[in-house]
């Protein structure tokens, strides 16, 4: 009879394994389905939530900064993410407007913040208040955050407005390549593994 935290359930097509202690690198995949059961988890719980800590700072430099200045025949002028929103939404591209809000902002933050509060409680190994709401909030949030595509975009833009005007890329790009990173850096963890590392509080 094996515990039950030594059995790993693939949520595709609900095959049952036995859980094993991964490398460094490694992946374990459904052999059914294919579908990833596990990942080796390279960075303990203190340091995920020092890189949600920095994602956030991050987060508020990138949002809060130019992201470039164009420049021609003398004159200036720089915008930051809201400002290229509410341009766009002045100029009747509403919808393009809400959704790079929500997608370059109020996904990325609510994935943030929600990460950030379950590990806060995950150092000391207990479950946050709402623990498993939470944890379903980021499954479903984190499709939704494209701050990858955005600096894709952007790095596009500039090649191309670098031909009509004279280009400087402001600390909000710099700061949203940072930020790109960090996502990518924490999204390679699997938070799943904080159903076994936690506890639920004792009453």
């Amino acid at each position: 009879m094996h515990n039950a935290q030594e059995l790993i359930v693939c949520e595709h097509c609900d095959s049952v394994y036995r859980r094993r202690t991964l490398a460094r690198g490694e992946v374990a995949d459904c052999v059914v389905c294919g579908a990833v059961l596990e990942r080796h988890q390279w960075l303990g719980v203190e340091a995920q939530f020092a890189l949600i800590v920095a994602a956030l700072i991050v987060f508020v430099i990138a949002n809060v900064s130019p992201i470039v200045t164009l420049g021609l025949s003398g004159m200036t002028a720089a915008t930051t993410l809201w400002g290229a929103v509410i341009a766009m939404w002045n100029d009747g591209a509403q919808v393009v407007a809400f959704l790079s809000a929500m997608t370059l902002f109020f996904f990325p933050l609510s994935q943030i913040l929600i990460f950030g509060w379950v590990l806060w409680f995950a150092r000391a190994r207990r479950r946050a208040p709402g623990f498993a709401q939470a944890m379903s909030a980021l499954v479903r949030v984190k499709p939704w955050s494209m701050i990858e595509v955005f600096m894709l975009g952007t790095l596009v833009a500039v090649v191309k407005a670098h031909t009509y005007f004279d280009v400087v890329p402001g600390p909000g790009i710099w700061a949203f390549g940072f930020l790109t990173l960090l996502v990518t850096l924490f999204s390679s963890h699997d938070p799943r593994q904080l159903w076994d590392i936690t506890r639920e509080a004792r009453a």
